[in-house]
């Protein structure tokens, strides 16, 4: 008996190490240029450039198949510094994917949930926690104010409001647009 546990140990181990060593052997290098142009985007994942999330996006952007100017939430300062990155002109954010707005965070109006889960499964960063049939909340530091959780809710509970500053933080008005120094 001892025999036959020395050798299924011997075996997982010789197993392990060969696993290990074709890890190390055969890993697929990563392309820093979507690493770097993914660091830029704002994680928003919200879809609305066209693809599924920022990596994708990135992964895009790099193989020449997408444009820089397709990421609302990074707005008119992501299409410049994903510019300079690239050594491309900046443009304007194309309207076709939407509008640059000011950040927010979902904010569910607890006694109008339902508990119907959707939100929770339409939430890309897993933002929104609760259970069946029970009051949902979010987790405002998770969320990225995608928008994509409302409209699959069926009671219209969840709205949109500028993010709470943590505490000690210290947040600057934002200069005006087009304005001239007085």
């Amino acid at each position: 008996m001892t025999t036959a546990v020395l050798v299924v140990v011997a075996l997982a181990a010789l197993l392990g190490a060969l696993l290990g060593w074709a890890a190390r052997r055969f890993r697929v290098a990563s392309d820093p240029m979507v690493e770097r142009i993914d660091r830029l985007l704002p994680q928003t994942q919200c879809g609305q450039c066209g693809f599924p999330g920022c990596k994708p996006y990135a992964k895009a952007i790099a193989a020449g198949e997408a444009d820089i100017d397709q990421c609302p939430p990074g707005g008119e300062a992501g299409v410049r510094a994903l510019a300079e990155l690239l050594g491309r002109e900046p443009k304007p954010v194309n309207p076709q994917n939407g509008t640059e707005k000011p950040p927010v965070v979902a904010l569910i109006v607890e006694d109008d949930c339902i508990g119907c889960t959707k939100c929770i499964q339409a939430c890309p960063v897993d933002a929104i926690v609760g259970g069946p049939k029970l009051m949902h909340t979010v987790i405002a530091e998770l969320c990225t104010g995608c928008e994509l959780c409302l409209p699959p809710c069926p009671v219209d509970c969840i709205v949109l409001v500028p993010p709470v500053p943590r505490p000690g933080e210290i947040r600057w008005p934002r200069p005006a647009r087009g304005g001239t120094a007085g």
